[in-house]
Parts: C-alpha cells; structure tokens; sequence
C-alpha cells in the first residue's frame, strides 16, 4: 500500500536524481505539510484515497488556513496533486526514474505586482489559479456591512453534506 509518508522519500529520491530542483523539492513539501495535517488515519495509509478525497480534504484546509489566501492554497493543492501524479508514474517502480525528462524551465519576466490592483483583476487572477487546477468553482463576494466584505469559494459539484459542513463552520463563527 502506498503511504503519503512515501511522497517525502518519493521527493528526495526524484532531488536526489536530479528530477527536482532543490527549491521545487521544498515547496512541494510544503504543500504535503499543510495538507497532512488535514488527513485521516485512512488517508494517511492510501494515496489513492488522498487523491479520491482531494476536494473534501482542500475544503478542510481552506478552512484552517484562513491566514493564506485562496490562490496561495489552490498552488499547494496543485503541488500536491503534481507529487502524487509523479509518483503513481516514477516512485512505485524506480527504474523508471531514468525515463523521467524534466522540462526546462525558461525563466519568464514577471511583471511587479501593484499594491493598488483593482479587485477585478485580482479576482481573476485567483479565478485562473483556482481553473488551472481543474477545480470548478463557485465565488461567491458577499458586501455584508460596510467596508466588511465575504468571499465565498466552494466547488461547482458541491455535495448536501459538503454544504452542511460549510454551514455547520460558519454557523460556529457567529458570536452571540
């Protein structure tokens, strides 16, 4: 049975091989640390279950990172769903490592971003990191007083219980 614990040695291995750069290495690590921590027994015993879950447990993160913005989350899921492709192709079976060409990576000018960006334009921004993760989502931007506004995110095939569960989260949040 493949443990997600096999995805940090899977990381080293492929580093170590030069499948990964050091600072790829690090940053998909990074993504497995905030996402273990939302796992299961279960989850943590099954990759393929991990994979199977992946909407569930990426709402469970959302919401215990409210620190991280919704673009910053939607890269760590898309990291993590990278190492466990990697590994279903490369780690279950080494000698296929040889096999393995990596892309090189051609370094891009980045335009600086703009303190003062308009809301629209970071919202699609958020829309195509959400999009290019192949994750459908409904965002929902809710004005509730004021200046005080709510951004909303969920799947487009939201479930009932998916749905129960957000209300059951912001039901918690109400201060009496």
């Amino acid at each position: 049975m493949k443990k997600f614990s096999d995805l940090y040695e899977f990381i080293d291995f492929a580093k170590s091989n030069r499948k990964y750069p050091e600072n790829t290495a690090n940053g998909l690590k990074s993504a497995l640390k905030i996402f273990e921590k939302e796992l299961n027994i279960d989850e943590l015993n099954s990759i393929d279950l991990v994979e199977d879950n992946i909407e569930e447990i990426f709402i469970n993160v959302v919401s215990k990172n409210k620190n991280k913005g919704i673009g910053s989350l939607n890269t760590y899921k898309a990291r993590l769903l990278k190492v466990i492709n990697d590994y279903q192709k490369y780690g279950v079976n080494p000698s296929k490592i040889q096999g393995w060409t990596t892309k090189i990576n051609r370094t891009t000018t980045h335009k600086p971003h703009k303190k003062d960006m308009p809301d629209k334009e970071s919202d699609k921004i958020q829309t195509d990191l959400s999009d290019s993760t192949n994750t459908p989502v409904h965002k929902i931007e809710l004005c509730l007083r004021g200046e005080c506004k709510s951004v909303l995110i969920v799947p487009k095939d939201i479930n009932a219980r998916e749905a129960k569960m957000i209300k059951d989260i912001l039901d918690s949040l109400v201060a009496y």
